[in-house]
C-alpha cells in the first residue's frame, strides 16, 4: 500500500496500537468469542496493560507499527497509526525451542483489505529470518476465515496443533500455523 511505513513501535504509540487492537477484535472476533467480552473491552485499559509491559522492556519480542502520512521521515512519529505486529520467539513449551512465533497483527477495522496486513506480515517474516529463526509458528481462532486465507496465502498452513482457551464460559478453540523461514542472505 502506497504511503504506508513500517517502523519500530515507540511509547508514543501505545494508545494508538491499543485502538488498533480492541477494534480489531471487536470486529474480527464477533460471532468468535462471547459478545459481552468484547463489548467490554477498553482502549484505555488496553493501552494501560500495553505501558506496563513496555515499561519492562521487551527482551527478545518486536514490536513494529504500520504508520501512514509520516511524510518524507520514516519512523517521524507523525504519522497515523493504522497496524501493529508483534513478534519474538516461541513462547509455549509443546515444541522444541528454536522457532520464531508471531504473537498478533492487527489492522484498523477500515482498512483491512488494504495491503496492510500483509506489509506487516512481510516486515515480520524479514526480521525473523534475519534472526536466523527457521521456522514461524502462530495461533489463530479455528473459526476466523477471513484470517486464515490470509495466512495460507503468505504460505502458511496448520501444523497439527490445536488449543482452547475459555471467554467467559465459551470455549474458544484455535489452530497453529507454520511457515518456514528462508536464511538470511549472507
Amino acid at each position: 500500500m502506497d504511503g504506508v511505513r513500517v517502523r519500530e513501535m515507540t511509547e508514543a504509540d501505545i494508545d494508538a496500537v491499543a485502538a488498533v487492537r480492541v477494534r480489531g477484535w471487536q470486529v474480527a472476533y464477533r460471532g468468535l468469542i462471547p459478545q459481552a467480552h468484547l463489548d467490554g473491552m477498553s482502549v484505555e485499559q488496553d493501552a494501560c496493560r500495553r505501558r506496563e509491559f513496555f515499561s519492562r522492556g521487551v527482551g527478545d519480542v518486536v514490536n513494529v507499527v504500520a504508520e501512514t502520512g509520516a511524510g518524507e521521515v520514516v519512523g517521524s512519529g507523525v504519522g497515523e497509526v493504522v497496524g501493529w505486529a508483534c513478534f519474538g520467539p516461541y513462547r509455549d513449551r509443546d515444541l522444541p525451542s528454536g522457532d520464531a512465533e508471531l504473537y498478533a497483527l492487527y489492522v484498523r477495522p477500515d482498512l483491512v483489505g488494504a495491503g496492510i496486513g500483509r506489509l506487516l506480515l512481510t516486515e515480520s517474516v524479514a526480521r525473523l529470518s534475519e534472526r536466523g529463526f527457521p521456522r514461524l509458528r502462530l495461533w489463530v481462532l479455528a473459526g476466523n476465515d477471513r484470517a486464515r486465507r490470509f495466512y495460507e496465502r503468505a504460505g502458511f498452513a496448520p501444523d497439527g496443533g490445536t488449543e482452547a482457551y475459555e471467554v467467559e464460559g465459551v470455549s474458544v478453540p484455535e489452530v497453529r500455523y507454520a511457515r518456514e523461514l528462508a536464511p538470511a542472505a549472507a
